[in-house]
């Protein structure tokens, strides 16, 4: 099952700020291994592929450093091919000197760092969803330490080459203000589900049954004020819907809910509850 491409509702695209184009462009060149698909004096768009761009990064006039304790970017989450490409990132980090941090999810292994800026990211594989544990409408997940002597036995002879063609954006993380607007309007707004929860503070939603596209928290506090517009941070993240008709259908269901949907440049923007942008495409 590919839970990354239709019919399915995904995270295609995430774009966020920083304050120094250049060494944000030289991390996720040299540390993440992306490649450069278009590039202005105050913008960039990565690849993996070499035809998608999977992160744009935007260095905004007098940018601000990362704000504490608001909504936006949590992280955004690199899924990887294969098992054997996280056991070379891992190998490629360790011989670069980089610090990390890590977690076995059950449903996937996942690796954890920032850029340069403080922008959260996550890298990791899934394991076959056929292993995933399903009760009573959620999946389980945990934070159990990653096997690393067990992960960097595969493969040991390849070398990394930065990230495989076949790396999607796989979910994103975010900080919000509360959760129980904040799931409405993802749930019966944009149509996703919710597949998981961690208490009242934390919350998991997809599409298609798959662990999570969208992960939602309140753990900068409830009531959290949205970052100053030149922070450091994310600027939009894009969502892919099927067709047309399922993106009509969404903006009816957002104003039913009374958020906002507006046309910009023939694409639908919207704003969650916590002032997190959303593009809604096909």
């Amino acid at each position: 099952m590919n839970f990354h491409q239709k019919p399915i509702t995904f995270v295609a695209q995430v774009n966020i700020k920083v304050q120094d184009l250049q060494r944000s462009l030289a991390f996720y060149k040299e540390v993440i291994g992306f490649k450069v698909l278009s590039k202005t004096d105050r913008t960039a768009e990565l690849t993996a592929d070499g035809k998608t761009a999977l992160l744009r990064i935007e260095q905004p006039e007098n940018a601000e450093p990362k704000m504490g304790r608001t909504t936006g970017l949590y992280h955004f989450a690199l899924l990887l091919p294969k098992r054997s490409d996280l056991a070379k990132i891992v190998r490629h980090f360790v011989e670069i000197g980089l610090q990390f941090g890590s977690s076995d999810h059950l449903v996937s292994e996942a690796l954890y760092l920032s850029d340069p800026d403080g922008n959260g990211i996550e890298i990791y594989i899934d394991r076959s969803p056929s292993d995933w544990t399903w009760k009573n409408g959620e999946v389980m997940m945990t934070v159990d330490p990653l096997d690393f002597p067990d992960l960097i036995s595969i493969g040991q002879q390849q070398s990394w080459k930065g990230l495989p063609a076949g790396t999607v954006m796989g979910h994103i993380h975010l900080h919000v203000a509360e959760l129980a607007n904040t799931e409405k309007f993802y749930t019966e707004g944009l149509g996703f589900e919710a597949v998981c929860r961690y208490g009242t503070q934390a919350l998991f939603i997809s599409s298609g049954k798959y662990h999570h596209h969208i992960g939602l928290n309140t753990w900068n506090g409830v009531g959290a004020p949205q970052p100053s517009e030149n922070s450091v941070g994310l600027q939009s993240f894009k969502l892919i819907f099927e067709n047309e008709a399922a993106i009509n259908q969404a903006v009816e269901n957002l104003k039913k809910l009374g958020a906002a949907a507006a046309v910009e440049n023939n694409k639908v923007i919207t704003e969650d509850p916590s002032g997190n942008r959303i593009i809604l495409g096909v």
